[in-house]
């Protein structure tokens, strides 16, 4: 069945690794009979910044409140045109693949600020106008798939559990947990390429080779495990209920598998 594929991507060099890797997506995808629409922030010179500029209408002049300007710009049509595009692409996509570099454990500025401006207050959180009752798991992205497909200059042995810079899914957990699962979608194991600034000929190509296969299962591996908001872990929408892994805390503590975070 022919599915919806959003590609977002963030690399200002056209012969990165990084755009080698949207390229094979993109041909992949198409070749399983899947539609593919794309975001190339730079290609788009995206504004990453979010501020009053965001709001061409505003419920209040007297003071910047963004979760109250941008639920009542969502709500009245009233954002700016890019923003409305790339909401658009979104709601017809059936899963969402980020592709970037891992700049300081994180997102590219730019790719971050795609997030901060589309993911608006009514939509990605807020959902339904019933506050934080709809998140984790639910809100308005449910039933939507992501996977982050990153490239990671140093080497696989720094981002093992005891390497020293720690394991890469902990350190993408604000991403794939508070940013994506939050809105409601299903996140897949990430996709890393690691030691990508001194890639052979031979080991890009393996990489491509791994990537496919990955983009093979984007529909049916199973996401990552972590709890619902509404399944009874969390009584009150807050605290784990004390009989939920009481031998862990913080991040592992949030996984039905915490295995798959070592």
């Amino acid at each position: 069945m022919q599915k919806t594929v959003l590609l977002v991507h963030a690399h200002p060099e056209p012969t990165s690794l990084t755009r080698t890797f949207v390229e094979v997506s993109k041909t992949h995808l198409a070749e399983s009979g899947h539609r593919v629409i794309e975001s190339d922030l730079y290609g788009l010179n995206w504004k990453a910044v979010f501020d009053a500029d965001d709001f061409l209408k505003r419920e209040s002049e007297e003071r910047l409140a963004f979760i109250r300007e941008s639920g009542f710009a969502y709500a009245n049509a009233t954002q700016t045109a890019d923003v409305q595009e790339e909401q658009a692409k979104l709601s017809q996509a059936d899963a969402v693949i980020f592709q970037f570099p891992l700049w300081w454990f994180s997102f590219p500025a730019i790719l971050k600020g795609w997030v901060d401006r589309v993911f608006a207050f009514g939509l990605a959180y807020g959902y339904k106008g019933a506050g934080n009752q709809y998140r984790y798991g639910e809100g308005g992205f449910a039933g939507k798939r992501a996977l982050l497909s990153v490239t990671v200059g140093g080497p696989i042995e720094d981002y093992g559990g005891r390497g020293i810079n720690g394991s890469l899914e902990q350190m993408l957990f604000p991403i794939t947990h508070g940013t994506l699962f939050f809105s409601g979608m299903e996140v897949v194991p990430t996709f890393a390429v690691y030691d990508s600034v001194r890639m052979t000929h031979a080991r890009v190509e393996l990489a491509k080779k791994a990537l496919k296969e990955r983009l093979n299962g984007l529909f049916a591996d199973p996401p990552i495990p972590f709890r619902f908001q509404n399944n009874g872990d969390y009584p009150d929408r807050h605290q784990l209920a004390t009989d939920v892994a009481p031998e862990l805390n913080g991040i592992l503590a949030h996984l039905r598998n915490p295995d798959l975070f070592i």
